[in-house]
């Protein structure tokens, strides 16, 4: 029997594709994942795809939730750990201006050059749900 292996997948930048919106991942600290409970890798352009994505997908299969962090581009950080930031002087690839951190100390550096407002995956759900 083979088993399934529950863990992300590197991003081939310039060329993989958005799942969300079929746009090629290019940018290195906004890009996204998520991986099934069966093993199954879903590629975002950005986190806000991300986010999108989850609103018509059955999230109790999703067993990572990953985004790239802002400050160290390509790593990819645990989503529901991390802290985001919606700034206006930090544009992302769909437009909705956020990015993620994998703690709270750095996103508040960038906050207090860029601007914006921060938000934990809970609220950054509930954002874009209205």
């Amino acid at each position: 029997l083979w088993s399934c292996n529950i863990s992300p997948k590197p991003i081939e930048y310039g060329q993989d594709a958005c799942h969300f919106c079929k746009m090629t991942i290019v940018d290195k600290i906004h890009a996204a994942e998520v991986v099934t409970a069966k093993g199954k890798v879903y590629k975002f352009d950005a986190t806000e795809c991300m986010v999108n994505f989850l609103k018509d997908f059955e999230t109790s299969e999703i067993k990572l939730h990953l985004s790239n962090h802002y400050t160290e581009p390509e790593a990819l950080i645990d989503a529901t750990q991390a802290t985001f930031l919606i700034s206006k002087n930090v544009p992302s690839p769909m437009g909705a201006f956020l990015s993620a951190f994998k703690n709270k100390v750095d996103a508040e550096k960038t906050q207090a050059e860029k601007g914006g407002d921060l938000y934990n995956w809970t609220q950054l759900l509930a954002h874009f749900k209205d």
